[in-house]
């Protein structure tokens, strides 16, 4: 089943909130004559290039789409290393991420992870819990769909329910930000089961940048042509944003 909803979520990071669908890694290496785990691996890189970049850029909450609930439908050999690199992750990123005050969150499934992997969650949640810069969410063994119909399973009994109380149902956080921006790198056109409730009302930005090459000029750039639509068609009235980067 889905994380269920903790009940005493910290205070929601001021600041935007951003989704991307990390698309590209095996595409990436392949055009480069590498294996695809070398794609995996350089993804991961990104990762924290990003991680590091999006508070000055005005990001409050971070979500990647990591692992969806339909690549484990992969060849076995590299679901393998992508929960290796997850394994990884959660071992040597933890320091710096309490460092800089990140917090992080992983949604989606986690009795179907590999032996020791949804502890290592919980010990990484755990140790960064009080992160007060960027909230960020990897979704891992992840279907919107299926969040949405947990939710509706566990409210089903529920008189009175509100649009708010349910959308805590569905994302397993009391009081998260609606998702403001949705990027997909790699050229790709779609949602692909990412973030349906809580990006209802989210711009979407497309990129032909392969998720391994996206960096800060990237993320830069997608949110400074999400400010210009806010602007010329109205919104981001509550949230003071930094100024984008000059190239």
């Amino acid at each position: 089943m889905q994380s269920s909803l903790q009940p005493k979520s910290p205070a929601p990071v001021d600041g935007l909130h951003v989704g991307i669908i990390m698309d590209g890694n095996g595409r990436w290496a392949t055009r480069q004559g590498l294996s695809r785990l070398r794609g995996h691996e350089a993804g991961v890189e990104a990762i924290r290039r990003v991680v590091e970049a999006a508070p000055d850029q005005g990001v409050g909450t971070l979500t990647l789409y990591a692992f969806s609930s339909d690549n484990w439908r992969r060849p076995r050999a590299e679901v393998a290393a992508l929960m290796a690199l997850l394994r990884v992750y959660l071992a040597s990123e933890v320091d710096s991420l309490v460092r800089n005050g990140v917090r992080l969150t992983v949604i989606g499934r986690r009795d179907r992870l590999p032996g020791g992997i949804a502890d290592a969650i919980g010990r990484a949640e755990a140790a960064t819990q009080s992160g007060r810069t960027l909230h960020l969410r990897i979704a891992v063994d992840y279907s919107a769909r299926d969040a949405i119909l947990n939710a509706a399973a566990k409210a089903r009994d529920a008189g009175g329910l509100t649009r708010e109380a349910f959308s805590d149902l569905v994302t397993g956080e009391a009081g998260l930000r609606d998702v403001d921006l949705i990027i997909r790198t790699s050229g790709e056109q779609r949602l692909s089961d990412f973030l349906l409730w809580e990006g209802a009302y989210a711009e979407l930005h497309f990129t032909q940048r392969m998720w391994p090459d996206f960096d800060a000029g990237d993320l830069a750039q997608a949110l400074a042509s999400f400010r210009g639509r806010e602007r010329r068609f109205g919104g981001l009235d509550a949230v003071p944003l930094a100024p984008a980067p000059v190239s």
